[in-house]
């Protein structure tokens, strides 16, 4: 995978290493991976992360 610029989430706090960051859309799409594994790496597509963004808010996962 090439080198991607991590975007940590709003919701992390600045001292804090686990968090969800999200890189900038990619040749393999959108990168997502925990900061305290940064080494696995999810790769999805907009439409993916966007379907599971709406799902998580409208809290129906169980």
């Amino acid at each position: 995978m090439t080198t991607l610029k991590w975007i940590k989430s709003s919701f992390s706090e600045a001292s804090a290493n686990a968090c969800v960051e999200i890189a900038a859309p990619s040749p393999e799409g959108i990168a997502l991976r925990e900061s305290e594994a940064p080494a696995r790496v999810l790769t999805t597509d907009q439409a993916a992360l966007g379907a599971l963004l709406r799902s998580v808010k409208a809290d129906q996962l169980t």
